[in-house]
């Protein structure tokens, strides 16, 4: 398939530059995939579209104030965008670990042993180029390097919402551009599908006999770096890292056994739980490296439905979403939110594919 194909027109008007006034009375689209038929609802209704015996599965990672700002020793200006730490495995040590992998803005005007320095006395030396377009960089301060760090930090809001200078509003977003149930830190972006949950309405949606269940993926350049391939089959998904609990493996695999809905939330979740499944369709709980590139054509192993925001055309993320509920079916949905005013990307409206 090319690229053009998960093209849409998107007003700018509709991208939503600030969160919902209440996470749960954010808007929701229901889309029947099998038949494309779609209600208008708002999130809080999300409960009268899950069945007992669902089981809810929620990224709990937790967003990272890895965006800083800092000038060079010729004086420029540069952005990094923190991912991940350099060869690291897993995440036990992240808020030790001084060597670490980012995206810089402008990335043309870096250089190999360039010094940068951040506000409260953070410094950097760039020491490498990875070949996935990202840096390697060494962090020096006289203080602990986390506690520094988050004072020097900004949220990573995307580069669409306008406003990601606006130092006022950085005490906002680090509350709402991480989920209620985020825990484990190390993520790059936030999964945006879970900001609609509140602590009272996943009680409701456990009450109504749903397994509610949690796994984490942290978020880095597997999910927002762009296509860049007009064929989408050459594209090649940056890998993420995961952990999927041994309760939740559990949960999902006696689910499928016994009939029952594996649901979702967000397209980390789906990917994880895919990715997991891969070997004999079964969830082994443990650590993981997510590479999967999830696009029409695929035939889903576990996943049999969705909670999802609106997407980015040309996107990883709209490419997924139409492999679960069919090209047609997305782009008509997107075209009819984008009448009804629905807001769209991260901090927008939702999705529930059933």
């Amino acid at each position: 398939m090319r690229l053009m194909d998960f093209d849409y027109h998107l007003p700018s008007k509709c991208i939503a530059q600030r969160p919902s006034t209440r996470r749960d009375r954010s808007r929701l689209m229901v889309l029947r995939r099998r038949t494309g038929d779609r209600l208008d609802r708002r999130f809080f209704q999300i409960v009268e579209h899950l069945d007992p015996g669902d089981v809810l599965v929620l990224n709990d990672t937790r967003v990272m104030p890895g965006r800083l700002n800092g000038i060079k020793d010729t004086g420029g200006r540069v952005e990094l965008l923190l991912t991940e730490p350099e060869g690291a495995s897993g995440y036990a040590s992240i808020r030790s670990s001084r060597t670490w992998k980012c995206l810089a803005r402008p990335s043309a005007r870096t250089r190999l042993g360039q010094r940068i320095h951040f506000a409260h006395g953070l410094q950097c030396m760039v020491q490498g180029r990875v070949c996935d377009g990202q840096w390697v960089v060494r962090f020096e301060c006289k203080s602990p390097f986390w506690s520094t760090l988050l004072k020097a930090g900004k949220t990573p809001l995307p580069p669409y919402i306008k406003r990601n200078g606006d130092g006022v509003l950085d005490r906002e977003d680090r509350v709402r551009y991480q989920t209620v149930y985020s825990k484990n830190t190390g993520s790059a972006a936030a999964p945006t599908a879970g900001f609609h949950f509140t602590r009272g309405l996943l009680q409701r949606i456990t009450e109504r006999g749903v397994e509610v269940r949690h796994l984490t993926l942290h978020v880095g350049t597997g999910t927002f770096l762009p296509v860049r391939e007009e064929e989408i089959e050459q594209h090649r998904m940056h890998s993420e890292f995961y952990v999927i609990p041994p309760e939740t493996a559990a949960s999902v695999n006696a689910a499928r056994a016994e009939g029952r809905r594996v649901v979702a939330v967000g397209t980390t979740t789906t990917r994880a739980l895919e990715h997991a499944a891969l070997s004999n369709g079964l969830i082994t709980g443990g650590p993981g490296r997510a590479d999967l590139f999830i696009r029409p054509g695929y035939q889903f192993r576990i996943v049999n439905a969705m909670v999802t925001n609106f997407h980015l055309p040309r996107s990883t993320l709209i490419m997924l979403v139409c492999a679960l509920a069919g090209r047609d079916n997305i782009l008509e949905a997107y075209r009819e939110a984008i009448r009804l005013g629905y807001r769209f990307y991260s901090y927008g409206d939702a999705m529930f594919i059933g």
